[in-house]
């Protein structure tokens, strides 16, 4: 008996310190001008889904933008990687649609968000930001320096 309670110890104590690092990240990030973020690399249509009858609501992550000049580092929250999950380049970021999320995805991503359907590089990709964060993101977008071109447009 005396084993067992310091496996499940030390597994608590594992699980305390994973979660503080992860508390403790994410704390660092919106310090440093970090957003809040919601990304999926799996678009849907507004019909549904594109890949068969999966659940719309699956593929969203919760993270942290950070602006790096014409980059928009993302980190997604519950990872332990120290460098950001994906890196997007204004430059590249093209915005193809623009939508309210979908009633089945409205638990999944933060309230009175908008939903980007963007293309970067070749991949599609979404993004769900609350109104305060769109704004910032597309004052980002059209502040490229002269000379170079973005596929952004506003979404009607």
């Amino acid at each position: 008996m005396g084993v067992t309670a310091s496996v499940v110890g030390i597994l608590l104590l594992v699980a305390c310190l994973c979660l503080g690092y992860l508390a403790f990240r994410r704390v660092r990030l919106m310090r440093g001008g970090g957003v809040d973020v919601c990304l999926r690399r799996r678009p849907v249509s507004a019909s549904g889904s594109r890949f068969g009858p999966r659940d719309v609501t699956a593929g969203w992550h919760f993270g942290v933008g950070r602006y790096r000049g014409n980059e928009l580092a993302w980190y997604r929250l519950t990872s332990f990687r120290p460098g950001p999950t994906v890196v997007l380049d204004r430059t590249q970021v093209e915005i193809v649609d623009r939508r309210a999320p979908l009633a089945a995805e409205a638990y999944a991503i933060p309230h009175a968000a908008s939903v980007l359907h963007c293309r970067t590089d070749g991949s599609d990709l979404e993004l769900a930001m609350a109104p305060g964060v769109l704004t910032g993101f597309l004052s980002w977008l059209e502040a490229t320096p002269p000379g170079h071109g973005t596929g952004y447009r506003q979404a009607s």
